[in-house]
């Protein structure tokens, strides 16, 4: 019995070692791969948003206006918004870029792909949400889109990434959620009141580009070599 455990304590460790492998090649390839994309700006939202809707149509808009802008345009890669995000960008005059995701339903690839590259493990893609973008645009969406979200405010509020334009679009759908932020979250003291000021709520097309130019417009959409250190700890 003793031998079998061992045996099995072995293949076991043996798996792990090739699974951190694995994880290890998704961040090379992709870092590679994403490495002379700058400037990009990451747009997220639902993936249950069907063709021909306002949202996946205001979307397609923005997407292309910052792709004939000069900005690559990031998304999940699969339906709904992200489909919508990489078909504007395709049809416009910088790359779209698909990083997709590997899941038992719902995720399916776009076909609006310049590069499309493929994660088996979320943490490995949203590292390079963040890591190649200049801005973030946040449409509706569920769970994933507000896991996005969050996680890009507390990495700039913790000083763990540059501050980049948050921008949410279609003020009705994330008016309660701000509301809530500021009459629960401020009032009760768990965010600091200027932490709202990281969050913008811009439903024009034009004017989603326009705040992004704005931000930049004393600084560099490169990220300078002194501060690449903190993007390199996420």
């Amino acid at each position: 019995m003793g031998a079998e455990v061992e045996a099995l304590r072995k293949s076991a460790r043996a798996r792990e070692s090739w699974r951190i492998l694995g994880i290890m090649s998704e961040f090379v390839e992709a870092t590679d791969r994403l490495a002379a994309i700058k400037p990009a700006v990451s747009i997220f939202g639902s993936a249950r948003t069907a063709p021909g809707t306002p949202y996946y149509e205001l979307t397609e808009t923005i997407a292309r206006l910052l792709s004939d802008s000069g900005f690559a345009v990031i998304s999940g890669g699969g339906p709904g918004i992200m489909e919508a995000a990489n078909k504007g960008a395709f049809h416009g005059k910088s790359p779209s870029i698909g990083l997709n995701i590997q899941l038992p339903h719902e995720q399916q690839s776009n076909h609006y792909q310049d590069i499309s590259q493929t994660f088996r493990h979320f943490f490995a893609r949203k590292y390079m949400f963040v890591r190649f973008a200049s801005a973030y645009v946040v449409m509706p969406g569920g769970f994933g889109t507000l896991d996005e979200l969050l996680e890009a405010l507390t990495l700039i509020q913790t000083s763990k990434t540059n501050r980049i334009p948050i921008i949410l679009v279609c003020s009705d759908f994330w008016r309660g959620l701000i509301d809530w932020f500021r009459d629960t979250l401020v009032r009760e003291k768990m965010i600091a009141p200027e932490d709202m000021d990281l969050i913008q709520l811009i439903d024009d097309p034009k004017a989603v580009v326009e705040a992004i130019f704005k931000h930049y417009e004393h600084s560099s959409f490169l990220t300078p070599p002194g501060e690449r250190d903190p993007l390199l700890n996420l």
